[in-house]
C-alpha cells in the first residue's frame, strides 16, 4: 500500500495537501552529535548500544528499563555512565536528548513511540512498529502530525546488499517476478531461564500473546517488509497455518508457522518459520521468468533461466526439467555493513539531513497490518483479505 493509500483508507488523509506529512519539512536544528536515549535494555537494546558506540556523532546519554538488573547490565557497557531511568516518561523529560531507540516488547511500541513523538524526540522503533491495527493507525497519525524523524527497525531495508538486490530486480534482472519463498528456521525455544517467577512474562514476553505475535512478527516480518519493498505494494490476502506442536511449555504463540500471502497479479509469497529445526536457516528466494535471486543475511546469488532449461525425459517423466546445482549460481558482490549498524547510521543521517528513512512509519505500518492479517488467518483457518476500513472504529 502506498503512503497516500494507507492514509486515505485509515481516514488520516483529508486532502491531497497532506500526501506528504509535515515532518518532512522540519527545520534542521540538531547538534553535531545526536544524543540518544535507549528505552529497553534487554539483549536487543544492549546490542544496539554496542553498535552505537562505534558510530560517529551518536552518543547514548540515557537508558531506561523497568527491570533493574537490565539497567545494571547495560551500565557495564559504558565508561562514562549515562543517566538511568525506570520510567520512560521521565527519560523523555530529558531536554538533552535528541532521539530515542525503542527496544521494548512489541505490545508497548505504539504507546512509547507516540509519547516520544509528542515529546519532540526523533524515534527509531524496533519492529514490529506496532501490535494491532489501532495502535498502528494511531502511531501513523502521531508521526504525520509531527516534525520528527521516525524509522522502523526493519534493518534489512537499510542493508546495501538488499538495496542493490531490490534495484536489480526492479531493473529486470530476473524478469517478471513470479514468487517469493522465505524461511527463517531456528533450533531453540526462545525461552530464557527466569529466577524470579514474578517476572516470567516480562523476560519471556515473546512467548505470550499479550506482548507478541510470535514468529511471524519477530522473524518473518523482516522478509514481509522486503517483499513489500520489491513489489512496491502490500498483500491482498493471506492464508496460513500455525501450531504449538513441539514446545509444550505454556507458551501462547506458535512454535511453527507456514503463511502464504498473495499480491496483485497473482504473485505468491510464502513464509516458513520453525523453532525446532534450523536447516538452511535464513533465506529469501525471489523467482522470476528470466532467473532467480537467493538472498541471505550477508550474501546473495543470481541464477539465470536463459540457456539453462533442458526439456527431456528424466526418470521416465516426459518434459521434466533438470534441476540446478549450486555451482551454477553467480554470487552478487556488493559491499555492505551489518544491516543493523547501517540502519542506525541511516537514522543518524536522516535526522541530520531531514530525510525520510527508507524504513519509515508507512512501510512499517504496512508490515504491521500484514502480520496481523497473517495471525488472524492462522488463528481462524480463514483466508483474510486486506481491508483497512473495517478496522476503523
Amino acid at each position: 500500500m502506498k503512503r497516500k493509500e494507507f492514509l486515505v483508507n485509515s481516514g488520516l488523509l483529508a486532502t491531497s495537501a497532506f500526501a506528504y506529512p509535515n515532518y518532512l519539512f522540519k527545520k534542521n536544528n540538531v547538534n553535531e552529535v545526536i544524543n540518544i536515549g535507549v528505552i529497553g535494555t534487554g539483549n536487543r537494546g544492549k546490542g544496539l548500544i554496542k553498535l552505537i558506540k562505534n558510530i560517529s556523532n551518536m552518543d547514548v546519554i540515557a537508558i531506561c528499563d523497568i527491570i533493574p538488573f537490565r539497567i545494571n547490565e547495560a551500565l557495564k557497557l559504558f565508561d562514562k555512565k549515562p543517566k538511568s531511568y525506570i520510567n520512560y516518561l521521565s527519560l523523555l523529560e530529558n531536554n538533552d536528548l535528541d532521539a530515542v531507540i525503542i527496544s521494548t516488547p512489541l505490545s508497548s511500541h505504539s504507546k512509547i513511540s507516540i509519547d516520544s513523538v509528542q515529546a519532540g524526540k526523533h524515534v527509531y522503533c524496533e519492529k514490529l512498529m506496532a501490535k494491532g491495527f489501532n495502535g498502528t493507525v494511531n502511531l501513523v497519525k502521531a508521526v504525520k502530525d509531527s516534525k520528527i524523524t521516525f524509522q522502523t527497525g526493519h534493518q534489512y531495508h537499510s542493508s546495501r546488499l538488499y538495496t542493490n538486490v531490490v534495484d536489480l530486480i526492479k531493473g529486470g534482472k530476473i524478469g517478471k517476478v513470479i514468487a517469493f519463498d522465505s524461511q527463517w528456521n531456528r533450533n531453540r525455544s526462545w525461552r530464557r531461564s527466569v529466577e524470579d517467577p514474578n517476572i516470567e512474562r516480562q523476560i519471556n514476553w515473546r512467548l505470550y500473546r499479550e506482548y507478541s505475535f510470535g514468529l511471524l512478527a519477530e522473524l518473518s516480518a523482516h522478509q514481509i517488509d522486503f517483499v513489500n519493498w520489491v513489489l512496491d505494494d502490500n498483500p491482498i490476502k493471506v492464508a496460513g497455518f500455525g501450531g504449538i506442536d513441539f514446545y509444550k511449555d505454556g507458551r501462547e504463540v506458535y512454535d511453527n508457522i507456514k503463511v502464504i500471502y498473495e499480491y496483485k497479479g497473482g504473485v505468491k509469497a510464502s513464509y516458513t518459520c520453525l523453532s525446532n529445526n534450523s536447516k538452511d536457516g535464513y533465506k529469501i528466494s525471489i523467482k522470476g521468468d528470466l532467473g532467480s535471486i537467493d538472498i541471505y543475511q550477508d550474501e546473495a546469488w543470481f541464477y539465470s533461466n536463459i540457456n539453462k532449461v533442458q526439456i527431456e525425459e528424466i526418470d521416465g517423466v516426459s518434459g521434466a526439467t533438470k534441476s540446478w546445482s549450486g555451482s551454477q549460481g553467480q554470487k552478487l558482490d556488493f559491499k555492505h555493513l551489518s544491516p543493523t549498524k547501517q540502519a542506525l547510521t541511516d537514522f543518524r543521517n536522516c535526522i541530520k539531513e531531514n530525510k525520510e528513512p527508507l524504513s519509515n512509519v508507512f512501510t512499517g505500518a504496512n508490515v504491521s497490518y500484514a502480520v496481523e492479517m497473517g495471525i488472524t488467518a492462522m488463528d481462524t483457518g480463514n483466508i483474510v483479505k486486506w481491508d483497512s476500513k473495517k478496522y476503523i472504529n
